[in-house]
């Protein structure tokens, strides 16, 4: 009998365009179902943009300030002693040692699943071949039976902003900042000028907030929305609503911006933090048939398969919720429907929300202004750190935890949390949340015995204030 011709070494069940999230989360779900899998990062490290200029160094630089805050603000540790100063080159070492952690661990799955990482910039030949450059100048084709876009997303930069003068910034930039700046601009108040804002202002540094809308976060609870925009005014960020900008002139010790109202602020430097674009442009997606929409985004199935049934796509580069735990979900679920041919998973309805300004915020469910537009009858509950046991203890008292529940059913139908550690707090609420039928309902909360002292223990306060409140 002969033997059959072994598969060409450029040929692969699967090729994924980026090592993100969700770009890892498809490559680790095919190579553990038996698939032949390259991935193709442009940078020399994997981890994407996550890794290594959104989420982690942002969350790490947001940690040491809180550090910082926390120390400054202590009567046990500046009794007699000046308070620490740290400018915000000093503490971006932080983010690289950690960013450096997560690299090695996130190179470690790749060669522990023997998934063939290809380096350099892929671009489409035809529907099953890409063309990839390397950093040394070669270029090689390779081909597959599926394709997973997982190409991440970048700051969005308008024409007539100069983002090469030496004090005009976005979000990767700005971990590139070497002087020590007094007094800094942001524009944009969406979550990554939020929690900038809190970052710069937790240093010490002037800031100034424009918000192109009415009001911060408007996608948040009216409540939690209000109590960041205090938690801002009365730390001494000063926030303009409702304003664009006419030009963004750059001079030689600083930025003046011309609001379109006739305004006019000047600054250190500017962050410009308004919007981000999926990176599609460099991939040729004509050469398969694909037009991404104005902001660089792909529209995709339930399975997450584009408009080309062999070509995926996940993450950023698919638009909301543009979140990095989300991204490795629908990485998952693109591994199985590429091998089994359809994905059982699904992401859940309720992905929480994780916002990371000092104070935190998270939330998952339904706002009270969504649940009055429905004409629900909940009701609230609501507690405060400031009367937490463990909160006092360590000095973590601005905040509160609410939560929205059926005045008939008990039902939970949404949870919200402002204050520290909330990220972390909102994963209680949710475990129950999202339990089927008679699981989910509030009285969870007071027949629990929590461990005392602890933050979860706000969700017992929470739901006996709002038990109280039936009749």
């Amino acid at each position: 009998m002969s033997k059959s011709n072994p598969r060409p070494v450029d040929h692969f069940d699967a090729i994924v365009i980026g090592s993100g999230p969700g770009g890892e989360g498809a490559a680790m779900g095919l190579t553990k179902a038996g698939k032949r899998v390259a991935v193709i990062e442009r940078e020399s490290t994997v981890g994407g943009g996550c890794t290594h200029w959104g989420t982690i160094p942002s969350k790490a630089l947001r940690h040491t300030v809180s550090r910082i805050i926390e120390f400054n603000q202590s009567p046990i540790y500046t009794q007699n002693t000046k308070s620490i100063h740290s400018t915000f080159s000093q503490i971006l070492s932080h983010a690289d040692s950690v960013i450096g952690k997560q690299t090695r661990l996130r190179q470690g799955f790749y060669d522990r699943n023997q998934c063939t990482l290809l380096h350099g910039m892929a671009e489409f030949v035809d529907a099953h071949t890409l063309a990839v450059r390397h950093p040394d100048g070669s270029k090689e084709h390779y081909t597959a039976d599926h394709f997973v876009i997982a190409t991440g997303s970048r700051p969005y930069q308008p024409a007539d902003v100069d983002f090469s003068h030496a004090r005009i910034y976005d979000s990767d930039s700005i971990l590139s900042l070497k002087h020590d700046p007094r007094h800094v601009i942001i524009y944009g108040a969406g979550v990554i000028g939020s929690e900038y804002a809190s970052i710069f202002r937790g240093l010490g540094v002037k800031v100034d907030l424009i918000n192109t809308r009415d009001r911060l976060l408007s996608f948040l609870d009216n409540e939690i929305s209000d109590a960041l925009s205090y938690h801002f005014w009365n730390s001494g960020v000063l926030i303009r609503n409702d304003e664009t900008y006419e030009r963004i002139e750059g001079t030689d010790d600083g930025v003046i911006v011309h609001l379109a109202s006739g305004k006019k602020m000047k600054a250190d430097c500017l962050l410009y933090a308004n919007g981000r674009t999926g990176n599609t442009d460099k991939l040729n997606l004509g050469a398969v048939g694909l037009t991404p929409d104005s902001r660089g985004q792909l529209s995709v199935d339930d399975n997450y398969s584009t408009e080309v049934d062999h070509i995926y796509a996940v993450g950023d580069v698919i638009g909301y919720p543009s979140l990095a735990s989300a991204a490795y979900d629908q990485g998952r679920v693109v591994a199985e429907a590429i091998s089994q041919g359809n994905a059982n998973a699904r992401l859940i309805e309720h992905i929480p929300t994780g916002i990371y300004t000092i104070p935190e915020i998270s939330s998952v469910g339904k706002t009270e202004q969504e649940l009055t537009a429905e004409k629900v009858p909940y009701e609230v509950g609501r507690s405060q750190f400031k009367h937490l046991a463990r909160a006092q203890i360590a000095g973590m008292d601005i905040g509160s935890l609410k939560i929205l529940f059926h005045r008939d059913t008990r039902e939970i139908l949404g949870i919200h949390c402002f204050g520290e550690r909330a990220s972390e707090i909102i994963h209680i609420g949710q475990a129950i949340f999202e339990q089927k039928g008679a699981g989910n309902t509030i009285d969870y909360f007071v027949n629990t015995t929590f461990n005392y002292p602890t933050m979860a223990e706000a969700y017992r306060v929470a739901a006996l204030n709002g038990l109280n409140r039936l009749f």
